[in-house]
C-alpha cells in the first residue's frame, strides 16, 4: 500500500495551533534552562576554582554527577523522586504552575549549567596566571578577581564550545516529554495518535529543531566574530 503523503490534518487550525503551543513551551524551556544554565556554570567555575576545598570539591562531584548521568534519568529522578521530597511551599508552587514543566526546566539547567562550566573551565586554563595574581595584588577578592577580571576572558575564549552545548541543550528539550511537558515533540506525538499522520507531524517538528538549530549556530557565529580576543586570527 503506498503512503499518500496528506498535510492539510496537520496544518488545520486545531492541530496547528497545538504545534504552535508546543513551539512556544519548547522556546521556553529553552531560554529557562540556557539562562539559569549559563548563569549557574559561572558560580560553578567560581566554586571549583576557590582554594577552599571544602567548597570545590562537592561542586567538582556535583558537575560530575550531572555530567555522567543520562539527561532522561536526571529528569525522572527530579520528577519523580526529589520533588516528593522537597517542602510542602515548593510543591504547591510546582503544581501551580505545571509541576512537569517547572522540573523538566530545573533538569535541563543543571545538566546544561554542568557542561557549560567545564568549558569555562577550558576557557579559563586559555587565561595566564599572571592575570590573576595581579588582580589580587591590587587588592581585588578572589571573587571579585574571578567576577571582573577571570570569567569575562574566560567566557570569550569558551564562546564557541558554549554554542555548541546550547545547541544540545535545544534539541534535549524533546527529553521533556517523558514526563509529560507539552513541548514540540509531545504535541507532535500526540498529533500522530489522533490522526496517523505519523511523517507528516514529526517532519513539521524535525523542520522546527533544524530551523532553531540553524539560528542557534548562526547567532553563535555572529556573537564569536563580535567577542573575538583582539589578536585571534579570524575563522
Amino acid at each position: 500500500m503506498n503512503y499518500e503523503f496528506d498535510y492539510s490534518i496537520i496544518l488545520d487550525e486545531y492541530y496547528f495551533r497545538r504545534l504552535i503551543g508546543g513551539i512556544e513551551t519548547t522556546i521556553m524551556l529553552f531560554g529557562i534552562s540556557i539562562t539559569g544554565g549559563l548563569l549557574l556554570a559561572l558560580g560553578i567555575v567560581a566554586l571549583r576554582s576557590s582554594p577552599c576545598q571544602f567548597v570545590s570539591i562537592p561542586t567538582k562531584w556535583f558537575v560530575e554527577f550531572q555530567r555522567n548521568v543520562p539527561l532522561l534519568v536526571h529528569l525522572l529522578l527530579w520528577y519523580f523522586g526529589i520533588a516528593s521530597l522537597l517542602p510542602a511551599v515548593i510543591i504547591d508552587f510546582a503544581n501551580r504552575n505545571s509541576a512537569e514543566f517547572v522540573f523538566g526546566a530545573i533538569t535541563l539547567t543543571l545538566y546544561g549549567a554542568a557542561f557549560m562550566s567545564e568549558d569555562l573551565r577550558s576557557g579559563l586554563r586559555a587565561i595566564p596566571q599572571t592575570q590573576f595574581e595581579s588582580a589580587r595584588s591590587i587588592g581585588l577578592s578572589f571573587l571579585q578577581t574571578m567576577r571582573l577580571v577571570i570569567l569575562p576572558q574566560a567566557f570569550r575564549h569558551a564562546l564557541p564550545p558554549i554554542i555548541s552545548q546550547s545547541l544540545s541543550l535545544f534539541k534535549n528539550t524533546s527529553v521533556a516529554a517523558a514526563i509529560g511537558v507539552g513541548e514540540l515533540m509531545y504535541r507532535a506525538r500526540e498529533i500522530t495518535t489522533e490522526t496517523f499522520r505519523v511523517f507528516e507531524a514529526f517532519s513539521v517538528a524535525t523542520a522546527v529543531y533544524f530551523t532553531g538549530s540553524i539560528l542557534i549556530v548562526s547567532l553563535g557565529y555572529v556573537l564569536t566574530r563580535w567577542l573575538r580576543i583582539p589578536g585571534q586570527a579570524s575563522q
